[in-house]
């Protein structure tokens, strides 16, 4: 147990630093020497913006034993709090979330229940959406992606709800792309409240897109925000400061 301590105040010293790479690759190391079950002794000892910090800078070329064994509860978690970053293509958050929910393993359900039961799950779902919304909507109203049969009628919330009842048009098999699509369709028929929530967060953010207001322009103007500059954290320079407020997320 004394070696998993040094291994987590190296690890933590490591990723305070901006090493995500050496982070890491201590972390696979104790994998590849004591075994998976070492290393998720570790990973529940670690906070949620360090585990983070690991499993956001995602390599599609390649498996990450991190990526791997994160539980459920672990990476919900930690998604809820990826808004620190100043990542406003949502890359790494998209990136992140496909390699882990997807992964071959897995049952993606059990990962956006873990989710959906976080205050901020439904916001983190709408960032993940955030260039489809339009798509999203029409698979809402219409069952499929397409919004050319969309008659642009926008749904209640008790409307939303409700179509996880109904029939779909489109099977599991023909949007099973591990992407957005199949996640959409995850969260509609096997979460409908997180779907109807993730809905309403988007359209939310669709009316202040268009009243003008920068949601990162606004996050930027705050005093102290706590973000970082993902071009940083990229380049693995950085991750989100801590804050006393929350010792236990450490963001």
């Amino acid at each position: 147990m004394s070696n998993h301590l040094t291994l987590i105040a190296k690890t933590q010293s490591l990723i305070a630093a901006g090493d995500i790479v050496g982070a890491e690759s201590a972390l696979v190391e104790l994998a590849d020497t004591e075994g998976d079950g070492a290393l998720m002794v570790v990973l529940e000892q670690l906070p949620p913006k360090d585990i983070l910090a690991v499993i956001r800078e995602y390599d599609n070329s390649r498996e990450s034993v991190i990526n791997l064994l994160v539980t459920p509860h672990m990476f919900a978690r930690a998604v809820v709090i990826e808004k620190q970053y100043k990542d406003l293509t949502r890359t790494h958050l998209r990136g992140m979330m496909n390699s882990v929910i997807f992964r071959d393993d897995a049952d993606p359900v059990e990962f956006l229940t873990a989710i959906g039961d976080l205050e901020g799950g439904s916001e983190a779902m709408a960032d993940y959406f955030s260039e489809k919304w339009s798509r999203i909507e029409a698979f809402a109203r219409t069952s499929t992606f397409d919004s050319v049969e969309d008659d642009g009628e926008m749904l209640s919330e008790s409307a939303l709800l409700a179509c996880a009842y109904v029939p779909p048009k489109l099977e599991l098999d023909e949007v099973a792309d591990q992407d957005w699509m199949q996640m959409a369709w995850l969260l509609r028929y096997q979460c409908p409240d997180l779907f109807t929530e993730t809905v309403l967060v988007l359209r939310a953010k669709a009316r202040a897109h268009d009243l003008g207001e920068d949601e990162e322009g606004m996050d930027e103007s705050e005093e102290d925000d706590g973000k970082v500059e993902t071009g940083d954290t990229d380049r693995g320079k950085a991750t989100p400061a801590a804050r006393d407020d929350d010792e236990e997320s450490a963001i």
